[in-house]
């Protein structure tokens, strides 16, 4: 991660020098949301989100073929709930063919989202083998039918935007293709545009390129809203790609996992305020506690624990002694065993801490 990302001596902007943050006729209000993230932004994560400050999320990505194959069985049907807290928010998608494509996004219309999102930015290799995520990034005229035949299909007063990276690569050829696709987007009437500043090629290595979301605010930002994404992992890295690009707003991804705490922070600082000092153990606790029970609400019984893992690892990362921690979460298989570990590690409180450096370095490989 970039260390001029880092940069705690830049002021933070006054929250009243924030513009509110509107999709198309959505108001969003501040400028701060949570990305759609593949295998986490469930509604138990979405809903810690919000309860956080984040005034919109966005699901999990999910296949045009699957949304249409789901049916409200009860082990998938969790995969269109969407939590009363949680309006608005957006469904995200990705496919290959422009027709199954806006079949899908009308499925998560009926489901009640509130802003579809198209995905052209999945760098994952069994995506872009067959033919979806940022591989659609190589072809311009398939892309721009998938965002017409979808904003067509969707009703007028459910906005529609799309999530993409800046290339396949850093070639001219790369380039060329991302202004296309961003040119024919507008036309069609796309509502807004996430740009992360990595490549496809990149995947989640080397740093983000702020400097041309800077670029395409500049020439483009006054036809289509800008969001931004990449290297995110702090309160003062969200407000600076704000301030140092000039975009709409930025979508906080895997910062965001374990971390629902850079929401409140955002906004403390947008008010002019300190940085509010880590949770305390006993508050991380608690979060967990509530993000389980979520867990237990949404999914069929005997998952909550499995699927709790993945995100008390993450939670761990502001514990003290993280790395100990850790490993205990990682062994997780009931209610029990979480409480057991809470009961080791968190019941004697103190202050936590801000996610180590090295830990983000660790996210980025």
């Amino acid at each position: 991660m970039p260390e001029a990302n880092n940069d705690y001596q830049i002021m933070p902007t006054h929250l009243t020098e924030l513009k509110p943050l509107f999709i198309g006729d959505v108001k969003i209000g501040f400028p701060v949301v949570q990305a759609a993230l593949s295998g986490y932004s469930d509604l138990p994560m979405r809903v810690i989100a919000r309860r956080h400050g984040a005034p919109y999320s966005l699901c999990e990505v999910m296949l045009d073929q699957f949304l249409l194959a789901l049916s409200k069985r009860e082990k998938t049907k969790h995969f269109l709930d969407i939590h009363p807290e949680e309006h608005p928010v957006g469904g995200q998608l990705m496919g290959a063919e422009p027709e199954q494509f806006s079949a899908g996004a009308l499925k998560l219309v009926e489901a009640g989202f509130d802003i579809i999102d198209v995905n052209f930015g999945c760098p994952v290799k069994k995506v872009l083998g067959r033919c979806r995520g940022g591989f659609h990034l190589s072809q311009p005229k398939v892309a721009i039918e998938i965002l017409r035949r979808t904003r067509d299909n969707v009703p007028d007063q459910i906005p529609v935007t799309v999530k993409m990276r800046r290339g396949i690569d850093d070639s001219q050829e790369s380039r060329d293709k991302f202004f296309e696709i961003l040119e024919g987007a507008i036309n069609a009437g796309i509502a807004a545009v996430t740009i992360h500043g990595r490549t496809v090629v990149q995947r989640y290595v080397g740093p983000s390129r702020w400097e041309f979301l800077r670029e395409v605010k500049k020439q483009i930002g006054q036809r289509i809203k800008i969001l931004g994404s990449g290297d995110l992992f702090s309160a003062m890295d969200c407000l600076n790609m704000i301030q140092q690009t000039g975009i709409d707003g930025v979508t906080v991804a895997r910062g965001a996992i374990g971390n629902p705490w850079i929401f409140s922070q955002c906004l403390a600082l947008a008010r002019g305020d300190a940085l509010p000092p880590p949770a305390t153990l006993r508050t991380q606790a608690d979060v967990m506690r509530e993000h389980f029970l979520l867990c237990e609400q949404t999914y069929p019984e005997g998952r909550a624990p499995l699927l709790m893992r993945k995100f008390c690892i993450k939670y761990s990362q502001s514990h003290p002694q993280h790395e100990v921690v850790r490993v205990e979460m990682a062994r997780i298989r009931s209610r029990n065993d979480f409480e057991a570990v809470l009961a080791k590690h968190y019941e004697n409180d103190c202050v936590g801490q801000y996610i180590p450096t090295e830990v983000h370095r660790t996210q980025e490989e």
